[in-house]
């Protein structure tokens, strides 16, 4: 398995005037995060409004990242659902040829059991030819993935290898670096919580800030992981207005702003999401304003 450690980004799917994918903004995307120095790309997770495109689409995506890439930087593909049946078929059907771990959240909705979990988990796990990286967001689908449980699949399954953890629980955070087996990955799942846990032991961050100021913030996250922390801090304090603005308006409503700002895409979302309000375009435009405080 390549290397999923540092700053990884969960790719947005932009979208043209029409409604349909954005292919050229996608590639110049690709290109100007793998320029401004992230560790990996992830296609097809949640902030790529993957549950509003169609199989299709979804193809499209995968096969604009993958040419964009251009075998430069390790990718992730996002394979999730509340469906265990539907997500074990996906990974027996898709090419994932081109992939170096597959990310998938946990069930939403459906809010099982830690056994249920855990259970979802094996299946996927014995239904990958790739390393599967969990994914607990609990804000989003109603349960929480506790430790306990992310542990013990750790120790069963030799593919299941990484956690996204966006539970925003620093202590959860601490409890399973603490606790993980050896090689297991702790990686942040929330952009104000990337640095911290860095600091505390785990490997990196999925961001979507990242991916609209890659260079800062990958500026960031290598100073943590060298353990360089006041100036990691300065880049984190100077950032975190913006990881606080582009989920204002929920996700990713507020990225794709950042996008419009910075001219390499429009900020259309698909329904039940909306577009970023004037107001808070205008903040993130202020915010951007801001960036030339960066340290050199």
């Amino acid at each position: 398995m390549k290397e999923l450690m540092g700053t990884g980004v969960a790719l947005i799917t932009p979208f043209k005037a029409d409604g349909n994918i954005d292919v050229d903004a996608l590639m110049d995307i690709v290109s100007f995060n793998i320029n401004g120095g992230v560790d990996y790309l992830v296609a097809l997770g949640t902030t790529a409004e993957s549950v509003t495109l169609t199989k299709k689409e979804k193809q499209l995506v995968l096969e604009t990242i993958v040419r964009a890439n251009n075998e430069r930087l390790p990718l992730v593909v996002g394979v999730g659902g509340n469906n265990t049946a539907g997500v074990v078929d996906d990974l027996h059907t898709l090419n994932l040829s081109p992939f170096d771990a597959v990310l998938s959240v946990s069930p939403y909705y459906n809010r099982p059991t830690q056994e249920g979990i855990y259970q979802h988990f094996k299946a996927i796990s014995e239904a990958s030819s790739l390393p599967i990286i969990m994914y607990n967001v609990p804000g989003r689908t109603g349960s929480n993935m506790l430790p306990g449980t992310t542990i013990r699949l750790a120790k069963d399954f030799d593919n299941i290898v990484a956690i996204k953890e966006a539970c925003g629980n620093m202590i959860q955070v601490m409890e399973l670096i603490d606790h993980r087996p050896e090689g297991f990955l702790v990686l942040s799942g929330d952009d104000i919580t990337a640095l911290p846990t860095i600091l505390a032991g785990g490997e990196g961050v999925i961001s979507v800030i990242g991916q609209g100021l890659p260079s800062e913030f990958s500026q960031m996250v290598r100073l943590g992981r060298a353990g360089e922390n006041e100036e990691a801090y300065e880049y984190h304090y100077l950032l975190q207005e913006g990881m606080g603005l582009i989920f204002e308006e929920g996700n990713p409503a507020g990225i794709k702003a950042i996008f419009e700002v910075l001219g390499m895409s429009g900020a259309s979302v698909r329904l039940p999401l909306v577009e970023a309000s004037p107001s808070l375009k205008n903040k993130i435009a202020h915010f951007i304003a801001s960036l030339s405080r960066i340290p050199a």
